[in-house]
């Protein structure tokens, strides 16, 4: 007999049913997922987001990508080797073909025209602290051939380290670096302007009144005038192997101008030379003079003193060593 029961679906058969067409989407969602994730990590970045630079060796090279910029010891970095000297008889023939055609600059001197600008030669230019007694000093002991002075003026220190050599029977050259251009405030000191002669379209007529003083002293073979700014003229000396046995620096007086004026007259100084310098006791004192030759001292292992008004450094080594600083 057979049974009056009808068999019962099993439980869940809808479910059952939507299984492999669920399955199905679960798996084209998955791999469209996937798909996306790989487009986007291989796709060129947005172009908001690109460098201004790209490293394509096709395009740029090292010598054209910009670069960080160079650490502070690059400050400390000057040229410390220049050429072989020339023998002291040579510099002033050397600075007379190359700065002025082979002639002295007095020789004709002064036209007519520039005299009627000039003021009388004077016996005692004005300067500052020329007469020091660290020029006798120096001189006595070093006995220099070669003099090389940073900042002239009208002639004053010049003069007397002529005066002082001329008593020690040295035949000392004397070699006058300065533009002779003064410095922008410089007609409104009346205290000065008496001492300066009339400009002239412009030509504030230094160095022809350094000129006339000199050559009122009779020290126009002894004292020749280097007339270009402090930086052009010893980078020309450097060239040249023009080099001093005593050299002065008495230009710019602000931190930089005294850093560099140094630096470059270290190069030119002679193995057992002197450099030193005027205003080592000023107002502007750790920010000016003062503050770039201790600087240099230390850079270079050398001994710093005050003499007076002036500074001085131990002589240079026989054997000048450049500091060497990482790059």
């Amino acid at each position: 007999m057979k049974s009056s029961l009808t068999p019962q679906p099993p439980p869940f058969s809808p479910f059952r049913r939507l299984f492999p067409s669920a399955s199905v989407l679960l798996l084209l969602f998955s791999l469209g997922y996937i798909a996306g994730f790989l487009s986007a990590t291989t796709s060129p970045p947005n172009p908001q987001q690109q460098p201004l630079l790209r490293d394509s060796s096709s395009s740029q090279s090292p010598e054209n990508c910009l670069r960080p910029p160079p650490p502070p010891h690059d400050l400390l970095r000057f040229r410390a080797h220049c050429a072989d000297p020339i023998p002291q008889t040579l510099v002033i023939q050397t600075i007379l073909d190359r700065l002025f055609n082979g002639s002295s600059p007095y020789a004709g001197f002064p036209s007519r025209e520039t005299a009627s600008f000039l003021l009388p030669p004077a016996a005692r230019p004005r300067g500052w602290g020329s007469t020091n007694p660290v020029f006798s000093d120096l001189i006595s002991s070093l006995r220099p051939l070669t003099i090389i002075e940073l900042g002239s003026f009208l002639g004053a220190s010049a003069l007397h380290m002529a005066s002082l050599t001329h008593n020690l029977s040295l035949p000392s050259l004397i070699l006058c670096l300065d533009d002779f251009r003064g410095w922008p405030d410089l007609r409104r000191s009346r205290r000065l302007g008496r001492h300066l002669p009339p400009i002239h379209h412009a030509d504030s007529l230094l160095l022809q009144q350094f000129m006339a003083n000199v050559a009122a002293a009779g020290e126009s073979g002894r004292i020749v005038p280097v007339p270009f700014s402090t930086s052009s003229a010893l980078a020309a000396l450097c060239n040249w192997g023009v080099y001093g046995d005593l050299i002065e620096v008495d230009a710019g007086h602000d931190f930089h101008s005294a850093w560099s004026d140094i630096n470059m007259a270290y190069a030119v100084l002679r193995p057992g030379g002197v450099l030193f310098g005027h205003d080592y006791h000023t107002s502007a004192d750790e920010r000016g003079v003062r503050r770039a030759v201790t600087l240099f001292a230390k850079v270079n292992g050398l001994n710093l003193r005050a003499h007076g008004e002036h500074w001085v450094l131990s002589s240079k080594p026989k054997e000048s060593v450049s500091v060497e600083l990482p790059p």
